[in-house]
């Protein structure tokens, strides 16, 4: 399996996202080149603030390893992790992160606040960026065009 196979796994995430009319966003979490986690916005379908894609991948992931700490676990993100999902990605202890895209209004991995890479925390991670950006970020503009088109004809 390739990081490419995995991110377009978070991309299948992210377009059940916005099916359900959630912000489409979508992660995957890898542990020996096997998915062991999933998720995908819920925060409307929830009405849970904390029902971010990264969240509920690394929950699945914690009950999938019995164990919340995920020290060999790559977590796959189409979008930039925001700052309370940096911060629960930290605090899991998750080894790497891969994202498409920068979130230059929420990013908690270096685009507004470098959370993951703070010394002051006991754990930092590693980030890769760009992969497959323009498919992230070509879904994003879809579903913020579709809002805007129903608030018109609102």
């Amino acid at each position: 399996m390739t990081h490419e196979f995995f991110m377009n796994e978070a991309l299948k995430e992210a377009q059940k996202a916005f099916e359900e009319d959630e912000v489409p966003v979508g992660a995957v979490a890898v542990y020996k080149n096997a998915i062991i986690g999933r998720g995908h916005n819920r925060t409307e379908h929830l009405q849970d603030s904390t029902a971010h894609a990264e969240i509920l991948a690394i929950t699945a992931a914690a009950n999938a390893l019995g164990s919340w700490r995920l020290e060999d676990v790559t977590v796959y993100t189409t979008i930039e992790p925001c700052i309370m999902c940096a911060g629960a990605l930290v605090l899991a202890r998750v080894k790497k992160i891969v994202f498409g895209a920068r979130d230059d209004k929420f990013g908690g991995c270096g685009s507004i606040f470098d959370i993951v890479n703070e010394t002051k925390l006991n754990h930092q991670i590693e980030i890769e960026e760009g992969l497959l950006k323009e498919q992230t970020i070509g879904l994003m503009k879809e579903f913020f065009k579709k809002k805007r088109e129903k608030t018109k004809d609102a």
